[in-house]
């Protein structure tokens, strides 16, 4: 599975989930709802700027605080593709899987990433190309469950789709 986007930087390290959907919004549970407030506590016009395709970039800690699953939805919501960063919040690491939000873990060299650069993920090699610079870098490949779950858009999509092709096997 690839992904080709182009990159969205927000320099900063320790963005909550409060920060990322603030908790006025936690009883909304439509997707395009919380897309449109999506990191109103970071830069208010978040949503009208990252364009649908782009790939995230992150700092240290991207998602800590809360378990609320809105967070990742809400960036979602706003088309975004993937998420690189520096580390993410365990929960919050699982609740992307969870939804079939990609994330990368960079150790660093997100860094060299610009906003603008055109990124280029190969999820099942482990590679990430900076298209823009010609830089590689080298990640962890996702075992294959993980990719599964991701390219049916999150665990229940994923879940469904496994039950329906055990039904139809065992006809």
């Amino acid at each position: 599975m690839k992904i080709r986007g182009r990159a969205y930087k927000i320099e900063r390290d320790n963005i909550n989930t409060d920060e990322i959907i603030p908790a006025r919004y936690l009883n909304v549970s439509e997707p395009e709802i919380l897309g449109k407030h999506c990191m109103e506590g970071i830069e208010g016009n978040f949503s009208k700027k990252v364009r649908r395709g782009d790939i995230l970039v992150v700092g240290k800690n991207f998602g800590c605080g809360s378990s609320r699953e809105h967070a990742v939805i809400a960036i979602k919501s706003c088309g975004v593709k993937a998420i690189i960063g520096e580390s993410f919040a365990r929960i919050f690491f699982r609740n992307a899987i969870n939804t079939g939000l990609p994330l990368v873990i960079s150790g660093g060299w997100s860094k060299e990433i610009s906003t603008g650069d055109t990124l280029e993920i190969d999820f099942e090699k482990g590679v990430v190309k900076n298209l823009s610079t010609g830089k590689r870098y080298t990640v962890t490949p996702f075992p294959k469950f993980i990719q599964e779950i991701i390219k049916n858009d999150g665990i229940m999509k994923y879940l469904k789709n496994v039950k329906r092709t055990e039904t139809l096997h065992t006809r």
